[in-house]
């Protein structure tokens, strides 16, 4: 039996294991986890950080007037539009009998190989990446391809299902996604930062590997190449296209952070500079953006002022991707929070086939 002056250590470490058995068990589309804030920040945890000053009643009663948007409905073009307060699964998203079925392979990739995030001062990790291949897939076709963040859809085989009952429907084309892990404690510098250095590492280390692993050609045509993220996996989705509309055109996000968390010379407010100077300073790229922001998301309390306010952050990106003329939807939850399941399960379907409207597959 150890010595009593060891038994706290003890413990502590075995609540410890405890804590992250429990965390692997929440599925590969759920961020790396951080330790519960104590009660006197849970407040602030809930609401993106440490808060800032109160929303303002000007900022209030604009935020308000999204309670006034039409509902949002199939065959909705361009524009805001509102979803909720009572909310249902779509049924696309369960297994369906007499559908072709596609396959999905799991692999994983070691921090130590990549150049792009071998780790920091040596701590190396892993990281799965799981491929959806559709039946209808032709072997050494070029397919399109949805990259998702987070590993977003991977969970439960929530987006394969998608995938397989809107491709058999003709509602999609044929699809591969690439669905990606984060990379832990690296989460935030890999999604945050206002860089082309994510999508560079895609494309370099992760789309050849899932190629090879899934026996998959992938399109390199950027009509047919979307990206997939929620939170700050949103913001990465449409940051990859932003520095690279050579490769994406399309980009769905789910609560994007599109505020203050990582900045530097180039982006002193972060991912906030989006809707404050690049868009609105920048010619208009070839994108398709789809938004989604929730009434109780992450800073709804906090003024836009400290730049952590993301329902007045998604708000101003769908003003200044309208007044750019992009092809964008923003979709306001009613009554939810921050990237909701429940919000997520009723419209995921429907996004993905906004997004994929026009697609045309370029055939040699």
């Amino acid at each position: 039996m150890p010595p009593k002056s060891s038994l706290p250590v003890i413990r502590a470490l075995a609540a410890l294991c405890l804590l992250s058995t429990a965390y692997s068990l929440f599925g590969a589309d759920t961020p790396a986890a951080a330790p519960a804030a104590p009660a006197a920040g849970a407040a602030a945890a809930r609401k993106g950080g440490p808060p800032g000053p109160p929303i303002t009643a000007a900022e209030q009663a604009d935020i308000d007037t999204l309670n006034n948007l039409p509902a949002w409905k199939a065959g909705d073009g361009d524009g805001n539009y509102s979803v909720g307060p009572n909310y249902a699964p779509a049924p696309e998203q369960t297994a369906r009998e007499g559908v072709p079925h596609g396959k999905v392979i799991t692999f994983t990739m070691e921090s130590a190989g990549s150049k792009f995030y071998p780790g920091v001062d040596g701590a190396t990790f892993k990281r799965d990446v799981t491929v959806y291949v559709p039946a209808q897939y032709v072997p050494g076709k070029p397919a399109a391809v949805i990259v998702s963040c987070d590993a977003y859809g991977a969970k439960n085989n929530q987006l394969p299902n998608i995938l397989d009952n809107m491709i058999a429907d003709k509602r999609l084309p044929v699809i591969v996604a690439v669905m990606i892990a984060n990379g832990g404690s690296e989460r935030s510098m890999e999604y945050d930062t206002v860089s082309a250095k994510y999508a560079e590492f895609v494309e370099a280390e992760v789309l050849p590997r899932a190629e090879k692993e899934a026996g998959v050609v992938i399109t390199k045509d950027p009509d047919g190449r979307m990206t997939l993220g929620g939170s700050s996996g949103g913001v990465c989705a449409f940051t990859m296209a932003w520095f690279h509309p050579e490769l994406y055109h399309r980009v769905l996000s789910y609560s994007g952070t599109f505020v203050g968390l990582k900045r530097d010379d180039s982006a002193p407010h972060g991912a906030w500079e989006y809707h404050e100077n690049f868009i609105p300073k920048s010619p208009a790229k070839p994108l398709r953006v789809w938004l989604h922001v929730s009434q109780n998301d992450n800073g709804a309390a906090t003024t836009g002022a400290a730049f952590r306010n993301w329902v007045i952050a998604n708000k101003q990106m769908a003003a200044v991707l309208k007044a750019k003329g992009y092809h964008y939807q923003l979709v306001y939850a009613k009554a939810a929070g921050h990237t909701d399941g429940k919000v997520i399960a009723q419209t995921y379907p429907q996004a993905l086939e906004w997004v994929w409207q026009g697609y045309k597959p370029v055939t040699k």
